[in-house]
């Protein structure tokens, strides 16, 4: 757990920049927000006592949060273990008082995620204008678990319980520390300084899909910095036996401006959503995709201040979406097609040769692909 920052976000380390202000350009240097994270950043990257050399504050830290989780401790145990460490350390003002400083620590790096109410249906989410809302804008089902009469009273004093909860981790920060570094930099713009274009398809740059973009938005093509991205979801049962009722469904956002030897790797794949519950999502996964949406179209449309570590400078990061990745019963959940019915085939549509089997109830499909050529997409 060695610098717990770089190793979630596939980062080597870095040497924060000089604070130099006497360039001419106006956004020379990083802004308040960069300077502030590289403050934290080294104040929690300090030994965790003089002479440790194996833990960091920040590894330390993190690795006290791991067993928290695993074992189930409660906050006020962990406040009352800092306290101790804090005590028997020989210099133990590195560590946080609380375990509430500790998730302001994390909150400040960016190291946290959002939890975000949902309706039990999957009919809207508690966002933005409906964030204070009690019950769902769609179907009117409460928000917070309801008591027995007779419990009222007791729960009264109690947090409201919801009655489901997606957990979103913003991907704007996680593109931003990418430029922060000078290896990570200079590896984001590969796609236009160090690929060999020989029309020869090694890398998502050589594709029609990404040519056909840049063709159509110039403004967007000619600046090098500016991110694409490809979207890859599926669900899977976390508890094995599939006798057991639950879904979860990951959403990774993957940036395709890496060289083919790292932008499929796992440290650049970037989990944003988290999606669990007793039952499948089907099409209603569209209604949690809002937050990765909204999020999308603010890095198209406008875009936000990065700090470039190489050339020691602020510049307007823009994002582009190009595909999703996805096996064929989640392209009918994503996309909306039916891949379960008479027109399964998307490129095919009305010339899907199907047959209804009546004694399986099923739909055949025998013969579809005896006339389908060599290019065929699916």
């Amino acid at each position: 757990m060695h610098e717990l920052l770089y190793d979630a976000f596939g980062i080597p380390p870095f040497v924060p920049p000089i604070d130099d202000t006497t360039g001419s350009s106006s956004n020379y240097g990083p802004d308040e927000k960069t300077k502030k994270f590289f403050s934290l950043l080294k104040e929690a990257e300090r030994e965790l006592y003089p002479g440790c050399s194996k833990f960091s504050t920040l590894s330390f830290i993190v690795r006290l949060l791991h067993i928290k989780t695993l074992s189930g401790w409660t906050d006020k145990s962990f406040t009352m273990l800092l306290e101790l460490l804090k005590e028997a350390f020989p210099e133990g003002d590195t560590l946080p008082k609380s375990f509430y400083a500790t998730r302001v620590l994390l909150k400040d790096l960016s190291l946290d995620y959002h939890k975000v109410d949902a309706c039990p249906k999957d009919c809207s989410l508690y966002w933005k204008d409906t964030a204070d809302r009690d019950n769902c804008i769609v179907c009117h089902h409460p928000r917070y678990k309801q008591f027995e009469k007779e419990e009222i009273e007791t729960k009264k004093k109690q947090k409201q319980i919801p009655h489901k909860i997606v957990r979103y981790f913003p991907l704007i920060p996680s593109l931003q520390r990418l430029f922060m570094t000078s290896e990570t930099d200079s590896l984001m713009k590969w796609h236009a300084a160090g690929r060999t274009n020989d029309r020869k398809m090694r890398h998502p740059a050589d594709t029609p899909v990404w040519k056909h973009y840049d063709n159509l938005y110039p403004d967007f093509a000619c600046e090098p910095r500016n991110v694409r991205l490809g979207l890859a979801s599926d669900g899977f049962n976390p508890f094995k036996s599939m006798s057991t009722s639950y879904s979860v469904w990951p959403v990774i956002l993957t940036p395709y401006n890496l060289p083919p030897w790292l932008c499929m790797k796992q440290p650049y794949m970037f989990l944003t959503l988290l999606i669990d519950g007793p039952n499948g999502l089907g099409d209603k996964i569209d209604t949690y995709l809002r937050l990765v949406v909204d999020e999308l179209k603010l890095l198209w449309e406008i875009g936000v201040d990065t700090y470039d570590a190489e050339r020691n400078q602020m510049f307007r990061m823009r994002a582009l979406f190009l595909w999703t990745m996805n096996d064929f019963p989640a392209l009918a959940m994503l996309s909306g097609w039916s891949t379960k019915g008479a027109l399964a085939c998307p490129p095919c549509n009305v010339q899907t040769r199907h047959r209804y089997l009546r004694n399986s109830r099923k739909m055949c499909y025998m013969g579809h692909r005896r006339w389908l050529s060599m290019d065929h997409k699916f």
